[in-house]
């Protein structure tokens, strides 16, 4: 939280899915149905919208909501790699801490975790979130990953990505290589933390499969589970209790991670991993101002997806 979280093809993005959430209803003839109720409503002319469905043989519960409740949002079924939901996936936004899975990643290929990183009076400066390090503060590399991680302490952060890269600009240069790597088409980083800035952008589509990435790291994928952590400088003279920011960790069975993220910009955003019943879900919401509660149904609707035969 900068303060400063069957696989369609593309033309369906293009089409319903990109102004509505496409869900899995019961048969063609229901989803127009529903598509002529909800065109009006939008102030959209019918014949301006192409159709497209996918009948299954199950209709679940539908989710409780009168419009949609962020600006971008991917449900994604990763074993099989079903879309289960989306809605914008490729609107580009600010991506605000979100941002720190990439620093992670560059951080986890480029550094050592014990190596010594020193807080510089720049890192120390950080606007919020931070954890108010000390000027001078040597700390151990895999410490300032868990604080940037778990509570997105931008001095932690900073500190970690100046150690590691020489300076920010060189680092930032390192992200946008690896989102070149990764097929990122529509992501850019302007710096290593997730402050806003006209060229700091990413979509829910590119931060998804960032986020597949990232979580097939270890190293990774056991940081961001963890509930709480204690770090302490290599002086050892005060303690910084890290809690993580991810409030779905504990409260919903099989949660194992991934970020929260925030700036004025870009709201509020999360991205999340379930893992229940043999089905791993990955969710994705930009921008939302009610995230827990709309995490919960988009997770709570994904399951009753993937546990109904089709």
């Amino acid at each position: 939280m900068a303060q400063h979280d069957s696989i369609s093809p593309a033309d369906h993005r293009r089409s319903w899915g990109r102004i509505l959430p496409r869900l899995a209803l019961g048969s063609v003839v229901s989803l127009s149905l529903l598509a002529f109720s909800l065109c009006p409503a939008l102030g959209m002319e019918h014949h301006a919208r192409k159709q497209t469905a996918h009948p299954v043989s199950y209709a679940p519960q539908p989710l409780p909501w009168k419009r949609i409740p962020a600006h971008s949002i991917l449900l994604k079924e990763l074993r099989s790699g079903r879309i289960l939901f989306e809605y914008d996936v490729e609107k580009r936004l600010s991506p605000a801490s979100l941002t720190k899975i990439m620093s992670a990643l560059i951080i986890l290929e480029k550094g050592r975790l014990d190596d010594l990183a020193t807080v510089s009076r720049n890192a120390a400066r950080a606007p919020k979130t931070h954890l108010r390090l000390k000027v001078g503060e040597v700390f151990r590399l895999g410490d300032l990953l868990k604080a940037m991680m778990m509570v997105s302490a931008n001095d932690a952060c900073l500190a970690a990505v100046e150690h590691v890269g020489g300076d920010e600009e060189q680092f930032v240069k390192l992200m946008n290589a690896k989102a070149v790597a990764l097929g990122l088409s529509d992501t850019h980083f302007s710096n290593g933390c997730g402050f806003d800035g006209p060229d700091h952008y990413s979509t829910a589509e590119d931060l998804a499969t960032l986020s597949e990435v990232a979580m097939r790291n270890a190293v990774f994928r056991n940081l961001v589970k963890e509930e709480r952590e204690i770090i302490t400088p290599v002086s050892g003279y005060r303690a910084y209790v890290l809690h993580n920011t991810n409030r779905l960790l504990g409260r919903i069975p099989g949660v194992v991670g991934v970020k929260t993220g925030f700036t004025s910009k870009a709201g509020r955003c999360l991205i999340a991993k379930v893992s229940q019943n043999g089905s791993d879900l990955l969710l994705v919401i930009l921008n939302s101002n009610r995230r827990w509660n709309t995490a919960k149904s988009l997770i709570d609707y994904g399951f009753r997806l993937t546990n109904t035969p089709q």
